[in-house]
């Protein structure tokens, strides 16, 4: 089932911007904008709410057998959105590039047989309207952060936007990039740390943790993290999703699939569906124990 999210107008948020002090250059998705949290809420997934949807699946769309054995295993686990990748941005342009408009329909049939929400990523404004008939949820990836005419075209989406932090961003680029989003009226954006680039070698890149508290501080919007992007390898994966769960993060995203060795793309950092059963569990006994006892102190 698509999900349509209620949109504000421009004339409210003005007039809330002209009546609220402002310190921040983001304004919309500030706190002093707006104190509360805010919610997302994708089928039974509700991202800012003190829960840990998981969203799991392949990293890219390779058939329609592939993507209905992980999004059933996944789900079993209790993944609430089952993610695949139908266009892909690749290194380089000889590496798989997606299956396009039939992976966006193989995602639709997944939603179809396991009444999971789908999300994928778009990379450009010319198939926007093509991944928004499919979609459930948007991603826009960590190469597009700071695609201007994308972001715009995110902000008039009647979907839900994940926004996903730059290579190299600072928090203010990456709320920035939000900002441009929400101001064409898009409320429902949930932003995704999903690693920066640094000199390390061990690792793709390093998972930022620190931003998350960060965010928290500085924005109401709704904050996941990537650890398989980050990671770059299975073993540091799983450690990480760990670390997410007792973080506090809103949401994790996991790459799984049921037979890494032949994946098309990034099989080195996806999951076996039996892996990610015995992540599950953990992650969601950490959350658990840091939801009891998560008395805030002050600073």
């Amino acid at each position: 089932m698509l999900v349509v999210m209620e949109k504000s107008t421009s004339e409210e948020k003005i007039q809330v911007m002209v009546n609220t002090p402002m310190t921040k250059p983001y304004k919309l998705v500030s706190r002093e904008f707006k104190p509360e949290n805010t919610q997302v809420t994708i089928g039974d997934a509700v991202f800012g709410n003190g829960s840990l949807p998981v969203i799991a699946g392949p990293c890219a769309v390779e058939s329609q057998n592939q993507v209905l054995s992980i999004a059933i295993s996944v789900k079993d686990a209790g993944a609430k959105i089952f993610r695949g990748g139908a266009f892909k941005p690749r290194t380089s342009p000889y590496s798989f590039q997606g299956l396009g408009k039939q992976g966006l329909i193989f995602l639709a049939k997944v939603r179809e047989e396991t009444g999971l929400p789908v999300v994928t990523e778009v990379m450009d404004v010319e198939n926007f309207d093509l991944v928004e008939q499919y979609a459930d949820l948007v991603q826009i990836g960590s190469r597009n952060m700071q695609n201007f005419s994308l972001l715009r075209r995110a902000g008039k989406s009647d979907r839900p936007v994940i926004l996903k932090r730059g290579m190299s961003a600072t928090l203010q680029e990456w709320l920035m990039a939000a900002e441009y989003i929400m101001e064409e009226g898009n409320n429902n954006i949930i932003l995704c740390e999903r690693g920066i680039r640094t000199f390390v070698r061990h690792s793709r890149n390093t998972l930022d943790l620190s931003v998350v508290p960060a965010v928290k501080k500085e924005s109401h919007l709704p904050i996941i993290i990537d650890p398989s992007h980050a990671a770059g390898v299975r073993d540091q994966v799983i450690s990480l999703a760990y670390a997410s769960a007792a973080l506090d993060a809103d949401g994790v995203m996991i790459e799984v699939h049921n037979n890494p060795k032949e994946a098309m793309s990034d099989g080195a950092q996806s999951l076996y569906p039996e892996q990610f059963i015995e992540v599950m569990k953990k992650m969601n006994a950490i959350h658990t124990i840091v939801g009891n006892n998560s008395e805030k102190i002050p600073c």
